[in-house]
């Protein structure tokens, strides 16, 4: 099956991809990531290299970079406009 949507797969490669160029612009070494965040050297090494974390880790990593705030993107909830317009016009 084609499609222009990218896989899961590709996705958290890519996601790992970034994390690491990030790791490595706080010239943090895995072993230092690992230490400071809570998540074991195995699992941040397999993220690296595959993309697969559990959620719970990467959210320590994410925390460690000072990225956390950029988790509420991530399915954020599309408010319509007119129902937040009638909460100030009554």
């Amino acid at each position: 099956m084609y499609s222009l949507e990218q896989t899961p797969s590709e996705v958290s490669k890519k996601l790992a991809q970034r994390f690491r160029t990030l790791r490595k612009q706080s010239k943090l070494s895995q072993k230092e990531m690992a230490e400071r965040s809570g998540v074991s050297l195995g699992s941040l090494k397999r993220f690296e290299r595959t993309g697969r974390i559990s959620l719970e880790s990467l959210l320590k990593l994410m925390h460690l970079l000072g990225r956390l705030n950029e988790i509420d993107t991530i399915l954020s909830i599309n408010e319509n406009r007119k129902d937040i317009e009638k909460l100030f016009s009554k």
